[in-house]
């Protein structure tokens, strides 16, 4: 795990994003925050790039390539399985369905987006905090 690597945020939606910018330029994290609006673009990024992202918030309900399809795929690629990405869901959808999915996928979390910038800054903070601390096989 890449603690000072990229933050990738699979996003369709636009005003999404610029709280999100907003929620991470205030709490002062230096790792720069890369978008993508459906999970197609991110796994192309993730197949490309030399970079190993610090983690993944995925959005479930995206075009093209959802969440759980892009989790699979990451979870069954070995090149991509090695860089050791935390791989956690961002979303509205919030059905015990929807959970229980992805933990069968072995998500490392399922976070709710907060409807205010104060809980939002939180969960963002409690997320980034949590991570920060951990250690990964390729921390060694």
């Amino acid at each position: 795990m890449n603690t000072k690597g990229p933050v990738i945020i699979i996003e369709d939606d636009v005003d999404d994003q610029e709280i999100l910018t907003e929620v991470f330029q205030k709490l002062n994290y230096n790792n720069k925050i890369i978008f993508f609006s459906d999970g197609e673009e991110a796994l192309d990024f993730l197949n490309r790039t030399d970079t190993i992202p610090f983690l993944i918030l995925s959005d479930i309900n995206m075009p093209k390539l959802d969440g759980f399809a892009l989790r699979s795929k990451i979870q069954t690629d070995a090149q991509l399985q090695i860089k050791c990405i935390p791989y956690l869901f961002f979303s509205t959808a919030s059905s015990q369905k929807a959970v229980i999915d992805a933990y069968s996928m072995s998500v490392q979390g399922f976070f709710i987006k907060q409807n205010t910038m104060a809980e939002l800054e939180k969960t963002v903070s409690v997320i980034m905090e949590y991570w920060k601390r951990c250690v990964a096989p390729n921390n060694f």
